[in-house]
C-alpha cells in the first residue's frame, strides 16, 4: 500500500511540475522548441507551420516553424517569416544539412521573461531561433548560430503601440544569454535590424510620475508599519533561536557529565589491583597474593 501511495505521489508531483511555467528565458526557449516541432505532422521543406497548441500556462504565445536546407537559406533567404525578413547570405554555424527556423511571439509574457528596468515595451518580444532538423522529435536542442554576412535581417513590428508624446522608441535585442543591446531609433515602417538570431522588441523609457503628498504619507506609513512588523518578527525568531540554543547547551552539559562519570568508572576498573590466577582442580580462579588479616589460633587468645 505504501509503494502505491509513493507512485501516486510521484505522478502527481510530475503533473504539477509540468504545469508550472518556465523559470527563465532559456528554459522557455527549450519548452517552445518542443511545441513548435510538434507542428510538423507531415512536414514539407519550405512550408511554414503554425503550432496549434502551446502550454496551458503560456496561453497567448504564438509559435511557427519552417524547415529549410542550409544551402537554400544562404542562397535565397526567406522573404516573409511572419514579421522577419531574412536576406541572402545568412551563414549557419555549426553547419547542418537542414535546419528549422522557429518564430516566437511572447505577447503578454515579454516583460516576464525579458524584464528591462527603466523601459516599457510598446511591442511584443519576437524570437527567431534556429535548430538542427535531423530529428524533429528531439527536445532540448542547442540553438544554431545565424549570421547575416550581407544585408541585415529585418523585423517589421506590426503590433506597435502608440508612442507616448515626447518619448523616443528604441530597438532592443537579446542574445541567447539574455543580454540586452539597444539601438538609438526605429527604422521607417517600425522596423528594426539585426545581423543574428535572438529576441527583439521596441521599447521607450519609463515615465515615472511624481507621487502626491498624500501618497507620500501613505507610503511612509506603510514602510514604518512594515519595519515594525519585521522588528517584531525578528525579535520572536531571535528569542526562539536563543531558547533552542539554551536547551541544546543544557542537554549537552548533562550528556557530558554522564559520559565523564562513565569514563571515571572505566579508569577505576583499569587501575585496580590485579589478582593472581590459581588452578583449582580443572578451574582457574583468582586468588589474592596476601591475606589482609593474619589467622590466629584460639590458644593465642587464651595466652
Amino acid at each position: 500500500m505504501g509503494f502505491l501511495q509513493l507512485l501516486l505521489f510521484l505522478h502527481l508531483f510530475q503533473k504539477l511540475s509540468a504545469q508550472l511555467p518556465p523559470t527563465n528565458a532559456t528554459s522557455l526557449d527549450a519548452l517552445l522548441q518542443d511545441y513548435s516541432f510538434r507542428a510538423f505532422v507531415r512536414p514539407r521543406t519550405g512550408i511554414l507551420y503554425d503550432a496549434t497548441t502551446v502550454p496551458s500556462n503560456l496561453t497567448g504565445i504564438k509559435l511557427s516553424a519552417v524547415r529549410l536546407r542550409s544551402g537554400s537559406l544562404r542562397k535565397h533567404g526567406v522573404s516573409s517569416l511572419k514579421e522577419f525578413t531574412i536576406p541572402t547570405g545568412v551563414i549557419v554555424k555549426p553547419y547542418v544539412t537542414r535546419l528549422v527556423l522557429v518564430y516566437q511571439n511572447l505577447a503578454n509574457y515579454s516583460q516576464l521573461y525579458y524584464p528591462l528596468s527603466g523601459y516599457d515595451y510598446v511591442a511584443p518580444v519576437l524570437g527567431l531561433l534556429a535548430y538542427d532538423a535531423k530529428n524533429l522529435s528531439a527536445v532540448n536542442l542547442p540553438e544554431l548560430e545565424l549570421t547575416a554576412s550581407e544585408d541585415p535581417i529585418r523585423i517589421g513590428f506590426t503590433d506597435l503601440e502608440r508612442i507616448p508624446q515626447g518619448s523616443s522608441a528604441k530597438c532592443v535585442s537579446f542574445d541567447l544569454r539574455g543580454k540586452a543591446s539597444f539601438k538609438d531609433s526605429v527604422q521607417p515602417g517600425n522596423t528594426c535590424e539585426t545581423d543574428r538570431q535572438g529576441h527583439f522588441s521596441v521599447v521607450v523609457k519609463s515615465v515615472a510620475s511624481a507621487p502626491s503628498p498624500s501618497e507620500g504619507r501613505k507610503e511612509k506609513k506603510s514602510s514604518e508599519d512594515s519595519a515594525r512588523t519585521w522588528i517584531i518578527v525578528g525579535s520572536v525568531v531571535g528569542g526562539l533561536i536563543l531558547l533552542g540554543l539554551l536547551v541544546f547547551i543544557v542537554l549537552r552539559c548533562r550528556s557530558y557529565k554522564k559520559e565523564e562519570k562513565i569514563r571515571e568508572m572505566e579508569r577505576a576498573g583499569e587501575t585496580g589491583e590485579a589478582l593472581r590466577m590459581t588452578q583449582v582442580g580443572e578451574t582457574r580462579a583468582p586468588t589474592a597474593t596476601t591475606t589482609r588479616t593474619q589467622p590466629m589460633l584460639e590458644t593465642e587468645y587464651a595466652a
